[in-house]
C-alpha cells in the first residue's frame, strides 16, 4: 500500500474561540471550508491542511516541559524567524528557542499543543 501524500493533521482544542485567534491571527493561518456539522476549523497551509475538533477535554501530554522540543509537534517553514518571534512577542505568546542552535522556535496554542517554527 505505497502512501501518496500527507493530507492532514487532526488537532484537540477545549475553545473554539481563541483556538482561532491563535491560528489565524498569531499564525496567520489561512481558513478554509468546512463541510462538517460538528464543531471545528480547517486551515489550508500549502497542500497540507490543519482540521481544529473542538473536544471537552484536551489532555496535556508533554514528557518534557523544559524542551518543548522534545515533545510531540507540528512544524511549519517561516520565512523570518525573527518576524516570527516578534509576532509572538506582539501577542504574548510564550515560546523557546530550539535548543539544538538551529534557526527554530517552539511555541504553544491555547491547549498547549506545540508549535515549531523552522526558518528553512
Amino acid at each position: 500500500m505505497p502512501v501518496k501524500k500527507y493530507l492532514h493533521a487532526a488537532i484537540l482544542v477545549s475553545d473554539l474561540e481563541k483556538s482561532e485567534q491563535f491560528y489565524s491571527q498569531v499564525l496567520g493561518l489561512e481558513k478554509i471550508e468546512r463541510p462538517l456539522n460538528f464543531p471545528g476549523i480547517w486551515y489550508q497551509v500549502g497542500e497540507f491542511q490543519i482540521h481544529l475538533i473542538q473536544a471537552e477535554t484536551v489532555i496535556k501530554d508533554q514528557i518534557d516541559d523544559q524542551k518543548w522540543g522534545r515533545n510531540r509537534h507540528l512544524a511549519f517553514s517561516v520565512e523570518d524567524l525573527e518576524t516570527a518571534k516578534q509576532q509572538l512577542i506582539t501577542y504574548n505568546c510564550l515560546f523557546q528557542m530550539s535548543a539544538s542552535g538551529r534557526a527554530a522556535l517552539f511555541t504553544q496554542d491555547p491547549d498547549g499543543n506545540i508549535i515549531e517554527l523552522n526558518q528553512q
